[in-house]
Order: structure tokens, then sequence, then C-alpha cells
């Protein structure tokens, strides 16, 4: 069925800004078909399966229906379990968000009747409940159905499976026979025609058919990760498989934006489509993506919808899609031309329920996954490198060295050693052995940092050497550390440390220096800066050379031409939780504020 945008369905501008808030650009199948239906006054009766946008379908008109200078109850929710009930509840209110006046709340077996008194008493509009809880509080007369204007029952299948036949029918007795009453369930048995026969008048038949199919060369996987540890997670897998091609699915245009930007603050090649790109735009990535010049995709369904691409290795589903038909749409983007592709899901919470769902509704062929640790994504960064250098020896395209081979033999060196610290330096180490390192903290994530993957490539510009240890003299008989020094420094005070520092910036010819309001305050790194840039301005990170960290305060080498551009991008941008005020530097100009 046709999909339309929400603002073509006759919505409130509160309702319209409420959807946009949430990133969500187009209406699915059951939401284009039912919410007209519901606005128009007729009883529904709409069969689609869990994770089809249904919640939003029916929430949507109920919110619309209710008249927010009433402080009485004017819809209710009925739902099988709690957590339904909760999860109802919750989107309901996203929805309702910029409708002033208008409030739910949840009521369910196993909360305190205290705190769900409280709120009936206050006069809210929407209850969204299960039928036991609801009935108890009918009978005690803490809920009062006078007012009603919809009914509707969420999943009823499953709540006549549960035992709730008879509550059900008790509520629809006891509520006005002026209200609106709405079915949704995923099959239509004997016993629920028979409700909507006896209480419904008329209804509108909405049925969504499931029309995704399994797609057989896709391997696919679900993991069951905290929202928190989602992009940990997702760049261990790519890691760990050495995927260099693929498309990341995100449910919003905000989560497309914030993942593609950390994405690039580590290192992952990216780009971006969603509804808010212009159509020029989305034809220079796409143009770009097709000739492989970034390795991945990060897109929601809308601006991805009829993608011409072949030979993806990967498609990820950071979110979960609406529906089964999305979430084939998605995966079938791999695996074509006779090639085996690779598909994985995360889910978080009480999403694995509507994934479960899709499955049984699509007969999806899903198998849980599991994270690959620490120790697997090294193993298999070591093996991807361990390929290579076999690929190289057997197709002997490498120049012999013999001369500098044999010195180094002559030197009394082993060939083991020599291999052993030829792979050292290819790896990206130096000549020396680093510093021993402080045991890392635990990760908020329950992750940790993983080591990236990625191909090692040369310290860019603005990365500094270390400055050499001082002398033990030295650090003996100074009494004020170097980093005290420093920020002296940065404080206006013409003493220079005894140290040697890194080069400033201003050094290269056609860079410009630009103030940033960040410093090591902030803990800000050279990374932060790089990626941020990149990913706010969409300019490769080659615009970016010598970067020169303070306490309160960082100048960065930028391209002098992309200068007032990359400015203008900032201002306002956040890193590590400040407000970036950026400004170009001029020549003899003293620093601007950067409290």
């Amino acid at each position: 069925m046709e999909k339309l945008r929400f603002a073509e369905l006759g919505l409130s501008d509160e309702i319209l800004k409420a959807v946009d808030k949430l990133g969500f650009e187009e209406a699915s199948p059951i939401q284009t078909a039912v919410i007209p239906t519901i606005l128009a006054g007729r009883d529904v009766v709409g069969q689609s399966s869990t994770g089809s946008g249904k919640t939003a379908a029916f929430a949507i008109p109920a919110i619309e229906r209710v008249d927010p200078k009433k402080r009485a109850v004017q819809v209710l929710i009925l739902c099988p379990t709690r957590e339904l009930a909760v999860q109802v509840a919750e989107e309901t209110g996203k929805l309702a968000l910029f409708k002033r006046g208008v409030s739910g709340v949840p009521i369910y077996g196993g909360q305190s009747y205290e705190r769900q008194f409280r709120a009936l008493a206050a006069g809210v509009q929407i209850v969204i409940g299960t039928p036991g809880r609801v009935m108890d509080h009918m009978e005690r007369g803490t809920l009062k159905l006078d007012e009603l204007k919809l009914v509707v029952l969420d999943e009823t299948d499953r709540m006549l499976d549960m035992g709730f036949r008879d509550d059900i029918e008790h509520i629809l007795k006891a509520v006005p026979a002026t209200r609106q009453l709405l079915f949704f369930s995923a099959t239509i048995p004997r016993p629920i025609q028979d409700l909507i026969s006896r209480y419904s008048k008329d209804p509108a038949w909405i049925k969504i058919d499931a029309v995704a199919q399994n797609a057989p060369q896709v391997e696919q996987t679900y993991f069951e990760v905290d929202r928190r540890s989602k992009i940990e997670a997702l760049t261990r897998l790519i890691d760990v498989h050495d995927f260099r091609y693929g498309i990341i699915f995100c449910s919003t245009k905000i989560m497309v934006d914030d993942l593609d930007e950390h994405l690039h603050a580590r290192g992952y090649l990216t780009d971006r489509l969603h509804g808010d790109i212009s159509q020029a735009q989305r034809d220079r990535v796409m143009d770009k993506f097709r000739r492989r010049g970034f390795e991945f995709l990060v897109a929601t369904d809308v601006a991805a919808r009829g993608l011409d691409v072949d030979d993806l290795e990967v498609v990820f589903n950071f979110d979960l899609p609406n529906d089964a038909e999305d979430y084939t749409h998605r995966i079938g983007r791999t695996g074509r031309a006779g090639r085996k592709g690779q598909a994985f899901t995360f889910v978080s919470g009480q999403e694995i329920y509507k994934l479960q769902s899709m499955v049984r509704w699509a007969r999806l062929d899903l198998r849980r996954g599991k994270i690959p640790s620490l120790d697997e994504v090294e193993e298999a960064r070591s093996n991807v490198f361990f390929e290579k250098i076999r690929a190289t020896l057997d197709a002997k395209q490498f120049k012999p060295h013999d001369r500098m081979i044999d010195r180094l033999l002559d030197e009394g060196h082993a060939s083991t050693d020599i291999c052993s610290a030829l792979i050292h330096l290819l790896q990206g180490a130096g000549p020396a052995k680093p510093a021993a390192k402080p045991a890392a903290k635990p990760s908020p994530t329950g992750f940790g940092d993983a080591p990236s993957n990625r191909p090692v490539k040369p310290a860019p510009a603005w990365v500094k050497p270390k400055p050499a240890a001082p002398p033990p003299e030295a650090a003996e008989t100074d009494a004020v550390p170097p980093a005290a020094e420093e920020d002296d420094e940065d404080e206006k005070s013409p003493r220079k440390s005894k140290y040697e520092r890194a080069p400033r910036t201003g050094r290269e010819p056609g860079m410009k220096a630009i103030f940033l309001n960040v410093g090591r305050k902030q803990l800000v790194t050279p990374a932060d800066i790089v990626g941020k840039i990149a990913g706010v301005t969409r300019l490769p990170a080659t615009v970016v050379g010598a970067i020169d960290i303070h306490q309160r305060h960082t100048l960065a080498d930028v391209k002098e031409t992309e200068a007032e551009f990359i400015v203008k991008k900032l201002a306002g941008i956040k890193v590590k939780g400040v407000a970036l005020a950026p400004a170009v530097m001029k020549a003899g100009e003293a620093l601007p504020s950067a409290e």
C-alpha cells in the first residue's frame, strides 16, 4: 500500500510538530489507511502485526479528538499486558507533547493504587490500561467514563487468549453508546468477530497484508544491546568482520545525523541521507557511494528507498524498523546477484517483543548473536593483517629488498626479529617502545574501548610529538608543574614553560587559525576537533591542520578558503557539552574570551 507523509493526513500543527521532533518522515501503511478513517468518526477494525506502527495509528487521532478544556476521561485504550500499556502510554505522551492541556496515565496491576488515584483525580483525558485494573477502578468509582469518546482495543486477540473476554464485555457495556470503537489485532478469529458484530457500528475493515518475504541469500542476526552501547557494538562488528561497504539504517533524521557524526569521529568513512537533504546533495552522495568513495551510508528508510546498489557486504538496522515490510526492504539491499550478504539488527529493552512479532508475521529467519569482546576484535584485526601479508606473498606483489635484509642479517639480527620489527612498524607503532599506560577505566557502556580495525595511516599534521620528559634534577627542583606553567601562559602570563612545547598553529601556508572555546578543561582531544569539523561541515578531514589545545581554548589550523564556512557551521554546535562560539583569528588579534 502507498505510504503518505504525515503532513498529507490532515493533522493539526501540534501533532505534526511532535512527529517532526521524533524524526519520522512518513506514515506507515496502517497509519496511512487508519488515521483519516478514525478522524472521520467511523469505527475501525485494523488487522496488522505488532511493529507495524499501529500505536501511532490510533494514538494520533485519539489525541486529536480530545478536548483539552474538558478535564474528564475521553479516550480509553485497553492493552493485554502492563509492558504494552507502558509502551503505548510513552508513545502517546511523546505525540501529545505540544497539545497543551492534554494528558494521560497508564493504569495496570502491580503499580501503586495511590499514584493512579491521584492521576485520575487530577483530570486526565487519556487512560491506557489493562482490562482487569480498568474494571477495578470502574467498580471503585475512581474511573468515570461518562464523557468517553473513543475506545481502543489493542492486540485484541492476545487479550482474549489471556482470558480477558468477560472483562472487555463488562467495560464495553458500561461506556456511552455514542462512543467510537477501534479493534486492532494481528488475527480476527471467531470470538473477535462476535465482539465486533455486537458492539461496533458499521466498522471500516482495514487489513495490512504482510508482503515481506524472507531473503534467502542474507544471513540475519540480531543483538540485544543497551541503547547507550549501540555505537560501540556497531564499531566492534564492523572491525571484527572487516566490513568496508554497507548501509546503516536509523529510524529518525536526528539519529542519522548523530550516528554519522560519531562514526566520523572514530575514523570511519561515512555519509548520510535523510528527508532534509536536498535532491542534488542526495544525488552527489549516492554517486560517491556507488563509486565506493566512502564506506558506510547512514540513512532513514525514506531516503534509502529505491537505492540501486548491488555489492553491499552488510546492512545494519541500528534502529528497529517500523514493520516487517520495511525490515525486508532494508536487508534486501545486500545479498544480491547471487552473493551472500549479512544483516545485523540491534534491539533494546521491550523492542525484542516487536522483533518477535515481525519474525512470526513475515516468517523471518533470524538468529541471536553475541557482541564480540575486545580480545576477539584484536584477534580479528591480526587475522586480517595476516591474510593481507599472505596474499601479497602468494601474488609476489612486492619489490625485493634483499640488500637491506642482508645488512640487518649481517649485523646479527635474527630473521624472525626483522619480520616482527617490520610488522610492528606497519601496524602504526613507533620505533621506540611506548610508555606503559595506566589501566583503562571501565566504560560506562559496559563494553570498554575497542581497538579500531581501520587501515593504519601516517599521523596527520595535527598530531604533535609528545614533549620529552624533563631530567630528574629539573623535575625535583622545579616547584611548578609543566601543566601549571602552561595554564599560566593561557592566562596571559609572559613566562614560558621551561620544557619545549609542540609547534603552535599558524605555521602552514594556506591555513588560517580558528579559535574554539573548549580545551583541556573539557577533556577535548584532536580527534574530537577533527571529527566535529568533518561531521558538521561534510568537508574532508584534510582541511584541518595543526591543532593546539590549551586549558580553556583550542586553536586549530583550517584551510584558509574554508575558514569562514567552518566557523559559521560550528557556531552553536556542542562539543563535550559546551556550545561552540568559534572565531577566525587575525594577525595580532587578542584571544576571544573562552568563558
